[in-house]
């Protein structure tokens, strides 16, 4: 029988709550490697269960938190004038746990549009000092709650179109909290008012629980709050999946294109039967738009299946996805080949195919792959939409081509089998690389390769929006960015390095280097300018650190082809390298930098 993940929607709100002590506990001696990061809940109700359930749903997402959590409806003092505890914790990230209760001020029936106006503008001013402060005194990215609506419409439908309708006057709050946002890389929403419209507005907050214990929300509706939460935080962490592997056969249209011939599928808005495949097509559509990459998984003929994805009333084609495999070897099989082709672990795929059968194969032969239980074409989208799979943080342009990165990358390797000699296959690639210090215009995408960077990363260390900000103006700090692209095209920003200047040796704090440029010389160019700019401020020599997880053995011995001397190395394995400097001879004679 399949097994479900508890975490997993559509998930048992009341069981996750029942069982939550026990949930934890299991999860925290379950030998996990986990990222440990530091989360400030400023409550303005409160936050108890929130912060337990949140804990629970970051666990399952291999991260581990450590909490600090404000008295309840402290959250603008603490904001404002941090504790020293609050200071001395130091978050990651502040998550600023405010509802419909904390909205103090609302317009009058007899207000002028200017009196409102102004009372808008007093709401969002206190909330702006709030994420300024916070920015200011603490440093670290932000998520703030927007609004659900009221719990009453005083002048019924018209409090949506009325000036002095609450409805109205929330619906702008929050379009002014997205606009900041939008604005501001350190600040990210919390789509309350989606979340609390899909549970329910009238079991959304229990009125008794508030006048009693000052729950803004109910308990039922807590698990729904910290999946949406956790979803966040696991998207700013780089812990996002990245592959959706589809079956074809009643997933991406209804029957069998082997018995039934392309011609009898059940796909098109004029079928009873088909419109939902239609939709469900144009749903996976989209999120090639936002950089998840497509893949098939099918166990068919590759020639009918194609005939299927021909289909004249389907929305996917067969260049929409990076991988093909339609054949007859297991799923579990197809997907470790996919994996391994497009140089990612099978830990970022979800599998989204109708037989339970499959689905307890793969998840039961490939360890953290997700395969969510699709009941139903009708559900397909409900449940992928909400498990949060491929969360957006922030859309960079490297997330808008990334499928076409891919597919250049096929390319690639066919012009690999032709070259005579490796080196005369990276000089016909006409590599150019910008290798610069940080710069506004990259931090999102910075920021989000250091958190999804797993094999080519020499100490693990995540970073935040707000951490790469403050290190990109910060003196003691190296750090670079290296942008590359070739004559198939564009790889975006592909490698980072930051480096941390004690006294006159420059201390490797990240390196780190997306798996598709693998092979192609870029780590040397990256040491290169690193060395010359380390040379201009004095430095001596460089220190390297490698700190081995279950993942990054590729760059076990990386200082040592660099050059580098091992000088120390404990019984985990932890090992410091040393490269004076002074006669340095650079390495790269591929690539053209700057």
């Amino acid at each position: 029988m399949e097994e479900k993940n508890i975490f997993e929607y559509p998930f048992d709100g009341a069981e996750i709550m029942a069982k939550r002590k026990k949930l934890r506990r299991e999860m925290l001696e379950d030998g996990t490697e986990r990222l440990k990061k530091k989360i400030a809940i400023l409550g303005g109700s409160t936050a108890d269960a929130v912060r337990d359930v949140t804990e629970l749903f970051l666990l399952n997402y291999g991260i581990e938190p450590e909490f600090w959590t404000s008295e309840y409806g402290q959250y603008y003092n603490e904001a404002l004038f941090p504790s020293e505890e609050l200071l001395a914790f130091k978050p990651d990230i502040v998550y600023v746990y405010t509802s419909y209760r904390n909205i103090t001020v609302f317009p009058d029936v007899r207000d002028s549009a200017e009196a409102v106006k102004a009372k808008l503008d007093e709401v969002f001013a206190h909330f702006t000092a709030v994420w300024e402060s916070i920015a200011d005194k603490l440093g670290c990215t932000i998520i703030q709650n927007n609004f659900e609506q009221p719990p009453f419409r005083l002048l019924g439908n018209s409090d949506f179109s009325d000036i002095h309708g609450r409805v109205n006057f929330i619906t702008r709050l929050n379009m002014m909290f997205a606009e900041y946002a939008a604005s501001h890389a350190n600040v990210n929403i919390c789509d309350l008012n989606y979340v609390s419209a899909c549970f329910g507005l009238d079991e959304w907050s229990d009125p008794t629980q508030w006048y009693m214990y000052k729950y803004a929300l109910s308990m039922r509706a807590v698990p729904y709050l910290a999946a949406n939460l956790a979803a966040i935080i696991k998207a700013m962490l780089g812990k996002n999946r990245k592959v959706l592997a589809l079956d074809l056969d009643n997933t991406l249209w209804g029957g069998v294109v082997g018995d039934d011939g392309a011609e009898g599928l059940q796909i098109g808005k004029d079928l009873p039967g088909g419109q939902v495949y239609s939709e469900f097509q144009e749903y996976v559509k989209l999120h090639k738009d936002i950089g998840v990459l497509l893949t098939v998984c099918s166990k068919n003929n590759e020639e009918t299946a194609l005939e299927g994805l021909g289909h004249p009333d389907g929305t996917l084609r067969p260049e929409d996805f990076t991988v093909i495999k339609a054949n007859w070897f297991n799923k579990d099989e197809n997907i470790l080949m996919t994996a391994d082709e497009l140089s990612l672990l099978p830990e970022s795929f979800v599998f989204a195919d109708d037989n339970p059968a499959e689905r307890k194969i793969v998840k039961d032969r490939i360890k953290g792959i997700a395969a969510p239980e699709l009941d139903g074409a009708e559900n397909y989208i409900r449940v992928l939409d909400r498990n949060r799979y491929f969360e957006v943080v922030r859309l960079s342009e490297d997330d808008l081509k990334r499928s076409e990165m891919y597919k250049a990358n096929a390319e690639r390797a066919a012009a690999m089998h032709s070259a005579a000699d490796y080196g005369e296959y990276l000089d016909s690639l006409e590599m150019k690389a910008e290798i610069k210090p940080f710069v506004p215009m990259y931090i999102a995408r910075i920021a989000q390769l250091t958190n999804k960077s797993n094999q080519f990363n020499v100490t693990t260390k995540r970073y935040t929006e707000g951490d790469i900000a403050n290190i990109s103006r910060d003196p003691a700090y190296i750090p670079l960015y290296g942008r590359l692209s070739d004559k198939f095209g564009d790889n975006g920003v592909v490698s980072v390095v930051i480096g941390n200047i004690r006294g006159t040796e420059l201390h490797i704090d990240l390196w780190i280097m997306s798996c598709r440029v693998l092979k192609r010389d870029m780590e040397l160019a990256m040491l290169d300018e690193l060395v010359r700019i380390a040379k201009e401020k004095g430095i001596e020599a460089i220190v390297g650190y490698y700190c081995p997880t279950a993942k990054n053995s590729m760059v076990r011995g990386l200082f040592e082809t660099f050059g580098f001397e091992k000088t120390s190395e404990d019984a985990a394995g932890n090992t410091v390298w040393r490269l004076p400097v002074g006669n340095y001879a650079k390495k790269n004679t591929h690539i053209f930098v700057n």
